[in-house]
């Protein structure tokens, strides 16, 4: 038990010390500023090139969203999250421990050439992902939480990160097994996780864009924008376009859909007047619509 409690106390302290460093030492390596940059660079794009010209540059929601996407990305962690993550991968390590399993690693990939280590970390991650959010919004006490992310009424590049925290428990402890079992180094996660934000963030944003031939390949704004109309097609009543960064999948397995361009269709889902306003309101209501049930 001392053991889990030193763990629990490293973390807090841990964490802070890595967001201070994060915030007064920006680097080629510091995610916050990277973070900060893509955010910034892709509003300009929103800026220079709309695709709803009638769309404010402050748009609905702006400064929330603004502030769920440092809350995920941060604030979560440093309240509990990471500490919380740290003791459970610990104490599923000390489970398989008493099988005799002292190593989840069952491919070894650091030999590989760096572009095939970060192609394959990103083909396996997107597709649990994919899975993953097609779970959000199948299982109906998910999609209580997902309903937060799908509240959004005009689409920015922010509203990329607006989500229920509870996502970010879902997304880590399904991702956590068949990650961990192939060799991937910190450094890999980090090159990936910032190409993923940025494609994040353009799907989100108010542009355009579908990229071309390319668009079977990826996701895009003109794609993703139908993943958050409040009407859904009778063929796919639980959504369609679950891609993350990867748009293959959604047209490997027939969730594709695209009528038209989408440029001003209508935002949310059947019952989003429910939805409060403030954050706090949102991060409560999918447990009182859960417990009430």
């Amino acid at each position: 038990m001392e053991k889990y409690w030193k763990i629990c106390v490293d973390s807090f302290t841990g964490y802070w010390n890595y967001l201070f460093n994060e915030v007064s030492q920006p680097g080629i390596h510091n995610y916050f500023y990277w973070l900060l940059g893509l955010s910034v660079l892709v509003w300009i794009l929103e800026l220079a090139l709309p695709w709803r010209k009638n769309q404010k540059a402050i748009r609905k929601d702006f400064w929330q969203d603004g502030f769920y996407m440092f809350f995920n990305f941060f604030l979560f962690s440093l309240i509990g999250f990471n500490a919380v993550s740290n003791i459970a991968v610990e104490a599923f390590s000390d489970f398989l421990g008493l099988f005799g399993i002292t190593n989840l690693v069952a491919i070894e990939i650091q030999s590989w050439p760096a572009w095939s280590k970060l192609l394959t970390l990103f083909i396996i991650a997107d597709f649990i992902q994919w899975n993953t959010h097609r779970l959000l919004h199948a299982v109906p006490f998910l999609w209580e939480f997902h309903k937060v992310h799908h509240s959004v009424k005009e689409m920015g590049f922010a509203a990329h990160l607006r989500y229920h925290w509870m996502e970010n428990i879902v997304y880590k402890t399904i991702q956590y097994l068949p990650l961990a079992m192939i060799g991937f180094g910190i450094q890999d996660f980090f090159v990936v996780h910032i190409f993923t934000v940025a494609i994040g963030h353009l799907n989100h944003a108010n542009v355009g864009w579908d990229y071309g031939p390319l668009k079977y390949i990826f996701n895009n704004p003109k794609m993703h924008i139908w993943h958050h109309a409040k009407e859904m097609p009778s063929t796919h009543p639980m959504g369609i376009n679950f891609g993350i960064s990867l748009s293959i999948w959604d047209y490997l397995f027939k969730t594709a859909y695209i009528p038209h361009s989408g440029k001003n269709i209508e935002l949310g889902y059947d019952d989003d007047s429910t939805m409060p306003e403030s954050f706090l309101g949102q991060i409560i209501r999918p447990f009182k619509a859960i417990f009430s049930k």
